[in-house]
């Protein structure tokens, strides 16, 4: 299974350490991530290496070869809801997941085709990443 996941990268990078918990709960479960930059702390708020084209090109290219978007959006970020929208347009399955006292936007909790999930702890989600995962059959999927 190809999972796309989405986090602050330029709005911030205070979640860094739990997006890094969150990819190896995927990989754990036999996910492929296939944007696991978003989870390296040495990533700053500055970004990769690339230009805006290169970025762009390459991320929509993941959007549209993985199997389920999986965005924390704790951190209000307009690139991870770029994301989603165009996730959504793509009709991929989209899990949002923030901690349950963040500020969430309407447009993400009106939204049924998002599945938004709150969390208090890290441990609350990589639990329920390990739900994700069996209930999508992930490893057969590889």
């Amino acid at each position: 299974m190809k999972i796309y996941f989405a986090g602050a990268i330029k709005a911030g990078r205070e979640k860094v350490y739990d997006y890094a918990k969150m990819v190896e709960q995927f990989e754990k479960n036999g996910g492929k991530v296939l944007t696991k930059h978003v989870a390296n702390p040495e990533l700053s708020t500055k970004g990769e290496n690339l230009t805006p084209k290169e970025v762009y090109k390459r991320d929509i290219k993941w959007l549209e070869e993985c199997d389920i978007v999986f965005a924390d959006v704790t951190i209000a970020s307009l690139g991870v809801g770029y994301e989603i929208a165009y996730a959504e347009k793509l009709e991929k399955k989209i899990y949002a997941v923030y901690e349950k006292n963040a500020n969430i936007s309407s447009l993400l909790k009106g939204n049924e085709k998002i599945e938004l999930i709150a969390y208090s702890d890290i441990n609350e989600i990589t639990n329920k990443i390990d739900e994700i995962m069996k209930k999508c059959n992930c490893k057969e999927m590889k």
